[in-house]
C-alpha cells in the first residue's frame, strides 16, 4: 500500500518554494544567501543545499561558488561536474559529521 499525501520532506518545501520565486525572477538574479534561506525557513543547512541542489539538477539555478546561486537563463548544462562533486562533498561532510556524533554518543568499547 503506497500512502500519499503526506508531508514533504524539508528540502523538497524550499525547492518548492524557490521555484515560485524564480517564476518571478529574471535570469541572472541572484537568489538570497543560504544564511537567509535558513533564516527565512528555519531549515538546518544542509536541508537548504539539499533544496538548491534539486533547483540545480532541475537547470532552474546556476551555483557561482562563493557568489551565490543565480536563476538560469536556459543555456547552461543542466547537471554541471563542479556543482556535483561540491554537492558530493558536502553530503559527505554532513555524514561524517553524523557519525562522529553518533561515535561521541556510543559506550567506548562498547558491544
Amino acid at each position: 500500500m503506497t500512502v500519499t499525501g503526506g508531508p514533504k520532506p524539508k528540502a523538497v518545501q524550499v525547492a518548492d518554494a524557490l521555484r515560485e520565486d524564480i517564476k518571478k525572477m529574471k535570469p541572472g538574479e541572484k537568489l538570497p544567501s543560504q544564511r537567509e534561506l535558513i533564516d527565512r525557513f528555519g531549515f538546518a543547512s544542509q536541508t537548504i543545499q539539499n533544496g538548491l541542489a534539486a533547483l540545480r539538477a532541475d537547470g532552474l539555478i546556476v551555483s557561482a561558488g562563493n557568489l551565490g546561486n543565480f536563476v538560469s537563463d536556459g543555456s547552461a548544462p543542466t547537471s554541471d561536474m563542479h556543482d556535483d562533486i561540491k554537492e558530493i562533498r558536502s553530503q559527505i561532510q554532513a555524514l561524517a559529521e553524523r557519525v562522529a556524533a553518533l561515535e561521541e554518543r556510543s559506550v567506548p568499547g562498547g558491544a
